[in-house]
């Protein structure tokens, strides 16, 4: 059984804790817009942080889970978020996602985000057909192919979809640091519009080469694993931060955390996970205010290896 990292994150900050808050209704003040970037491949922008859903939401039929999780996802478009990621590999989110986005009314604004996940090309549009149902979506917004599985069928598969309206934007994924290699000549050889991979302020070899590829591709880059699944916040957490985070606008770790990950000029999302209200509300902050600019981001980084 896999242990929900999330119970581990800031539990010895508290810098923000905020109690479910209510869908707004007309009229309402807006909460301060975060900021986007654009998708290259269209112009179109989205926020800097979105919501993956790998662990958190995997909560099977437990029903004050799925509430939880929904309140997670109605703090999280409250708060300007778009972008949830998710995965047939993981588990029951899917249908949590699908349960919350139903009794939040569907908002408008969802990016909608999953992957095709099997071996064999034939499989796949069965697959992805039944992810669409769970998420209970018209379309998906972006479908990739998770961890490079079988791309070369699933591929053409997408590009397809894409081709017929049935789908707006292709990508592919990895993880954790893998078959960075293999990525780089699908990059150099498809028409993507997005990848995926890990990045963060201790998984830094996307910088040497992905992440320029990107930028010289016209790819869009949504960063899995900000936070190292909670490690690398707990990790930092045993240290004060730094005063100088407040240049930047920075409350706590995870915001320092987001925010290097998100400035690098080639990055357009990052997804981290959570369980927790007050946790979503802290990361989608970490896309407001002063991000930093490459000399800040050398010094965030040149901190975190001395720590």
């Amino acid at each position: 059984m896999k242990k929900n990292p999330d119970p581990i994150r800031r539990r010895l900050l508290g810098t923000i804790v905020a109690a479910p808050l209510l869908w707004p209704a007309a009229g309402a003040a807006q909460q301060t817009r975060p900021a986007t970037r654009a998708i290259p491949s269209s112009g179109e922008t989205i926020p800097l942080v979105g919501l993956g859903s790998w662990i958190t939401f995997n909560v099977g039929r437990d029903h004050a889970a799925r509430d939880a999780s929904t309140e997670v996802m109605r703090n999280f478009f409250l708060h300007g978020g778009q972008l949830i990621d998710s995965s047939p590999m993981y588990g029951s989110a899917q249908e949590v996602i699908g349960y919350g986005l139903n009794k939040l009314g569907r908002p408008a604004n969802l990016f909608s985000a999953d992957k095709v996940w099997i071996s064999g090309g034939t499989k796949g549009p069965a697959q992805i057909e039944q992810s669409r149902r769970l998420w209970g979506v018209p379309r998906f917004d972006l479908l990739q192919v998770h961890n490079l599985l079988s791309w070369e069928e699933h591929l053409p598969t997408l590009f397809a979809m894409k081709a017929a309206g049935r789908l707006r934007y292709v990508g592919i994924t990895t993880s954790h640091g893998r078959r960075h290699g293999e990525l780089e000549k699908i990059m150099n050889s498809q028409p993507l519009d997005f990848v995926q991979l890990t990045y963060n302020l201790h998984d830094r070899e996307a910088e040497q080469r992905l992440l320029p590829l990107a930028r010289e591709r016209g790819i869009a880059v949504i960063v899995n694993r900000p936070f190292q699944q909670g490690a690398l916040l707990d990790r930092l957490m045993r240290h004060r931060l730094p005063a100088w985070a407040a240049e930047i606008d920075c409350t706590s770790w995870a915001q320092f955390a987001l925010k290097f990950a998100t400035s690098h000029p080639a990055v357009t999302c990052a997804i981290p996970a959570t369980t927790r209200v007050d946790h979503v509300v802290e990361n989608m902050r970490a896309a407001t205010g002063r991000l930093p600019d490459a000399a800040m981001r050398a010094r965030m980084a040149a901190h975190v290896e001395r720590l």
